[in-house]
């Protein structure tokens, strides 16, 4: 029986929200964007899976607002940074280190940036028939050295 529990766990982990197919993001990161609630520019710095589409952090004068891609208009402009790219990508497979029971293998399901430096969303428990744990969400940003890159 441990073994069925610890395979669908892997499955349950290495099985895209989203599908066989990725969905294409509305917006690049760093890209310059309207907001329409706010009426007002900033630039896209994090996208993460959240209810089945794609969710954008946007800063705004040093705030952080999050949205929808139909409360944003992109407009091909990317702001230049001398930042490092993202390590990982929407949708990759990665291990983490320290998980200690279970399958340690996930899905990048998100990628923001947070004080000049990447996190990722990765999803830590998968939903459980049993009543909640001292878990309350199942999701958590996690840093790039906690993450290694899975060749598959």
């Amino acid at each position: 029986m441990t073994e069925q529990i610890t395979d669908l766990e892997r499955c349950w982990f290495l099985s895209p929200p989203w599908g066989q197919a990725i969905p294409p993001v509305e917006v690049n990161l760093f890209e310059k964007v309207y907001i329409r609630s706010y009426q007002t520019f900033g630039y896209c710095c994090g996208v993460q899976w959240y209810q089945e589409s794609w969710d954008y952090a946007v800063d705004i004068k040093k705030d952080i607002i999050y949205t929808t891609k139909h409360q944003l208009i992109g407009t091909g402009h990317i702001q230049p940074s001398t930042l490092t790219k993202p390590a990982f990508v929407l949708g990759e497979r990665v291990m983490l280190q320290f998980c200690a029971r279970g399958t340690k293998q996930r899905l990048i399901l998100g990628i923001e940036l947070i004080e000049k430096s990447w996190f990722y969303l990765v999803e830590l428990a998968s939903p459980s028939f049993s009543p909640p744990s001292t878990m309350t969400n199942r999701f958590s940003l996690v840093r790039e050295e906690d993450l290694v890159r899975v060749n598959v």
